[in-house]
């Protein structure tokens, strides 16, 4: 790899980053919204069942709802910008067909980043980050916020490769046409 390659991948890391980050700030803003508008409009909160999974113990919560529609508002935020901006010189294909790649990756690394979390704050887990220094006591020590930081970390450069070599490749300017010019 080139110097002036690696310059350039490293300037897109981080405006993908900083998209990144404005998406973090918009997920955030729509599910905040989300839930106000349900609690104002039909007395809905955020712990209410959604729905119950066939019968079972388990169910969806609104708060899935609501963290659902705010990672839609923010991927496709994100793809936006991230088309105009980080990745503006790769060749353009439609919004949608270069959309839903987009979105595949955000669902593939947004479940990365759970597994993540799930993993360093479940006590069991070998990774789990330690209660004795993550006891909930303050900001700083509170188990979630760095397990959601961490995995944010994580996910990030995953996420990056695969839109990079993915949904924002470059493609051929033109189609290439084969034809047969063997005599008969």
């Amino acid at each position: 790899m080139t110097v002036a390659r690696f310059i350039t991948n490293m300037g897109q890391f981080i405006r993908f980053g900083l998209v990144g980050g404005s998406g973090t700030v918009i997920n955030l803003l729509v599910v905040y919204l989300s839930k106000k508008i349900a609690t104002w409009s039909a007395d809905i909160t955020e712990h209410d069942v959604f729905l119950n999974l066939f019968g079972t113990q388990f169910n969806i919560r609104w708060y899935h709802v609501f963290m659902a529609i705010a990672f839609l508002v923010a991927n496709t935020w994100n793809y936006q910008l991230n088309r105009m901006w980080t990745f503006k010189e790769a060749q353009r294909i439609s919004w949608l067909r270069g959309f839903f790649p987009f979105l595949l990756t955000g669902i593939g690394a947004f479940l990365v980043s759970q597994v993540v979390a799930t993993l360093l704050m479940n006590v069991n887990s070998p990774i789990a980050l330690s209660p004795e220094i993550f006891d909930d006591s303050t900001g700083f020590r509170t188990k979630f916020y760095w397990a959601s930081a961490i995995s944010i970390i994580v996910s990030m450069p995953i996420n990056f490769i695969i839109n990079k070599l993915w949904t924002f490749r470059s493609r051929p300017a033109t189609p290439i046409i084969v034809s047969d010019t063997t005599p008969s």
